[in-house]
């Protein structure tokens, strides 16, 4: 067991065999009253952040469109007790830039995006949009703060031109996409490389692109997603309907990459420190599993009635059938390391969705998730 005033972290390898632990040091030291401005935090994984910055000290700014899904974790949580809550477009620049300059930030985070590759293609203008100029938009918006220090890029694992191969993506691969959901992401990749290159380099301030591989846990409800289809289904006590079992994503907990993101800002604000322009987040490529495998486990956790059959369209849009990552610079520079394996993952996205749809009220279901944060930053059992 190693420690170094921070939070614990274990390696495991595929479901059970664990590796030797590692330290993960995201400290309430570091961001008691920073100031972070937040772009998406009223989805999914920006929701979940929120949660955890404002547990930390942090002063949250948060900017983005209301919640597109009911039921809404930021909803149903009131999550927007947690932070300064700003309604606005990522696309709209004059807005945006109004927003970044009366918070002032330090660390700029930005999640704002059309993330859903089924939709990208029912409204690729709209995804174009949001994805390539809103990133834009908010770089040119901190362009003019002198308060900024770090910023993130959030994007995806299908930022890379996928080759369907069985070799995990470096970031140093080549960029690219054959849907607009894709190739709108390569593009938010370009964009910020240009300004990182054109002004942040000059001015010190550290800009870094991140992806993440399919994130999976409580309080996603997103159209077309596996696991929020299954929770509807199970919660409903339908079969689920797969129609790609035999798709291979590389899976992990909604925290992994979080807690990804937070090391990796401590690490730009550290004028002493060295970041690369982008980062994988991601488990081990050994780790990866087929869509089929992780609904058959998800339902097992769910327990009770829960049923799916692999059911393949006939027809439909492209989506890719084999992609993983290489996640091994985020560990050699950052020290970062998945802390869940896949088992405990769908596990505890499992009794995070059985708690809701047994009735429980907003506060009890924030208080799950405090105690999920929790679980996750606690030191493993030694072995």
């Amino acid at each position: 067991m190693y420690k170094d005033g921070g939070v614990f972290i274990r390696h495991i390898r595929r479901d059970t065999l664990p590796r030797p632990m590692a330290t993960l040091c995201i400290t309430a030291d570091f961001w008691k009253k920073r100031r972070v401005f937040l772009t998406g935090h009223t989805g999914f994984k920006g929701a979940w952040l929120t949660v955890w910055l404002h547990d930390l000290g942090a002063k949250v700014f948060g900017f983005s469109l209301p919640p597109e899904t009911t039921p809404s974790m930021f909803k149903e949580l009131r999550i927007a007790r947690l932070c300064r809550h700003e309604t606005g477009d990522v696309r709209d620049a004059a807005p945006l830039a109004r927003a970044v300059r009366l918070a002032k930030p330090e660390i700029v985070i930005h999640m704002a995006a059309q993330a859903l590759v089924r939709r990208g293609y029912r409204e690729p203008l709209d995804t174009f949009g949001t994805n390539v100029m809103g990133t834009a938009n908010l770089l040119d918006a901190c362009r003019g703060v002198p308060s900024v220090r770090a910023i993130i890029i959030v994007t995806t694992d299908k930022t890379y031109e996928n080759r369907e191969w069985v070799h995990p993506y470096r970031e140093s691969d080549r960029l690219g996409g054959r849907d607009p959901y894709s190739a709108s992401k390569a593009g938010a990749e370009l964009v910020t490389a240009a300004y990182r290159r054109s002004y942040f380099d000059e001015a010190g301030v550290g800009v870094v692109s991140v992806r993440a591989g399919n994130v999976i846990g409580g309080g996603d409800w997103s159209e077309d997603r596996l696991i929020p289809d299954a929770a509807r289904a199970f919660g409903a006590g339908r079969v689920l309907r797969v129609r790609s079992p035999n798709a291979v994503r590389p899976w992990q907990h909604v925290l992994d990459p979080l807690a990804g993101y937070l090391m990796l800002a401590d690490a730009l604000t550290d004028t002493r420190g060295h970041t690369s322009p982008a980062y994988n987040f991601g488990p081990p490529p050994d780790a990866a599993l087929t869509v089929g495998d992780v609904v058959a486990r998800f339902a097992d956790a769910w327990g009770g009635r829960a049923r799916w059959k692999a059911d393949p369209p006939k027809h439909a849009p492209h989506e890719a059938g084999l992609l993983m990552l290489d996640p091994s610079l985020a560990r050699r520079e950052l020290g970062w390391s998945p802390r869940f394996c896949t088992a405990e993952a769908l596990r505890l996205t499992a009794e995070w969705y059985r708690r809701l749809y047994s009735g429980a009220t907003g506060a009890e279901m924030l208080a799950l998730t405090r105690s999920q944060i929790a679980e996750y930053t606690s030191p493993p059992i030694p072995f």
